[in-house]
């Protein structure tokens, strides 16, 4: 396991976070698409959060989000939805990683190849 440190902690918390367009319309196409997984990645970064894996459908995200615990995972989330380039709806469902941390990546991986064809796309890492 690879622990991150802060000045009087060492940690491991990840989450596996999925949220939708508002009325899960499928918006995640076009030129939104394109800077979107880029603006999300940053917005991770601002509160020293970091998108470890992520995929895109055209009618929800899904993402592996390793978030420090001075923050809360509602802080987090709420930021990035906030300030993203995408309409979503108040909800998201969120459950943490622990020791399957391989079976929820394969998982998120899987969705861009069993949904190929209707045009999904993985966030770039």
């Amino acid at each position: 396991m690879d622990y991150q440190s802060l000045s009087h902690s060492k940690w491991e918390c990840k989450y596996h976070v999925v949220f939708i367009p508002k009325y899960r319309k499928k918006k995640l196409y076009g030129s939104i698409r394109t800077d979107l997984g880029e603006e999300l990645h940053r917005l991770a970064e601002q509160k020293e959060s970091k998108i470890l894996e992520g995929h895109m459908m055209s009618d929800h995200i899904h993402m592996l989000v390793q978030i420090p615990p001075k923050y809360s995972v509602a802080q987090v989330i709420g930021y990035i939805k906030g300030k993203s380039a995408i309409y979503v709806a108040q909800g998201y469902f969120v459950s943490t990683v622990g020791l399957d941390e391989d079976v929820i990546r394969n998982y998120i991986r899987d969705q861009e190849e069993d949904r190929r064809q209707d045009g999904q796309q993985r966030l770039s890492l």
